[in-house]
């Protein structure tokens, strides 16, 4: 009975090592990953500052963008939190990854790389659907405040969305990030949260060193 089972199992090892021996020889593993844009900052705010006609203004404006870059079939949500109820955090709005810029350039590989070990986002990385750079310090206007009313890792800001992306008063504030990921703000190398507002309006916005530009990402839905 052992001598038997010996020569199945032998035997079975034979068969899987020949059948492996004739599978042909660099084989692909799958289909290549697909490098096209899908994360870029708007090229051009909705000129109301921080009112963008609630979250569903944001991710039109993301397609629109998208589209008329040359970038269909994908769906688009700005990375942007509200607050309240029915409040959304950015991290939750975005797909899973990986992100890949206008020119194919990889920026994220997850949500979890994107917030807690990401150095991929930057200046140079972090450009608009037409493969433009956005102005950072040193140039003028800088405009590198990225409106997100986000927490470092990308859970809401209290207090900071501009009453959830409708308002374009003094009023309110809104949390943005440092797309260069330098100058002044209690935390000046954050990418989503390096400090507040002024105000909510298109004026508050640029005297703090914004244009109204957010992140869009695609959901890979």
């Amino acid at each position: 009975m052992k001598t038997t089972r010996i020569a199945a199992a032998f035997a079975l090892l034979t068969l899987s090592a020949t059948v492996f021996a004739q599978a042909p020889a660099g084989a692909p593993a799958g289909p290549p990953p697909d490098t096209s844009m899908s994360f870029f900052v708007t090229s051009v705010g909705l000129g109301k500052g921080a009112n963008l006609g609630g979250l569903a203004g944001a991710d039109a404006h993301c397609a629109a963008l998208a589209e008329a870059a040359g970038t269909t079939g994908k769906t688009w949500h700005a990375y942007l939190s509200t607050t309240g109820a029915g409040g959304v955090n950015g991290k939750d709005r975005i797909g899973a990854g990986p992100w890949y810029n206008s020119k194919n350039v990889l920026v994220a590989r997850s949500v979890d790389h994107l917030h807690y070990s990401n150095v991929l986002l930057n200046k140079a990385n972090s450009i608009t659907e037409k493969g433009g750079t956005v102005n950072g310090v040193g140039d003028t206007p800088n405009q590198h405040d990225i409106l997100t009313g986000s927490n470092p890792d990308g859970t809401a800001a209290a207090d900071s969305t501009c009453n959830n992306w409708t308002d374009e008063s003094a009023d309110f504030k809104a949390t943005v990030g440092h797309l260069d990921r330098t100058g002044g703000g209690a935390m000046a190398e954050s990418w989503n949260a390096a400090h507040q507002s002024r105000g909510c309006s298109q004026e508050n916005l640029v005297a703090s060193g914004g244009n109204g530009y957010f992140y869009c990402f695609a959901t890979g839905e």
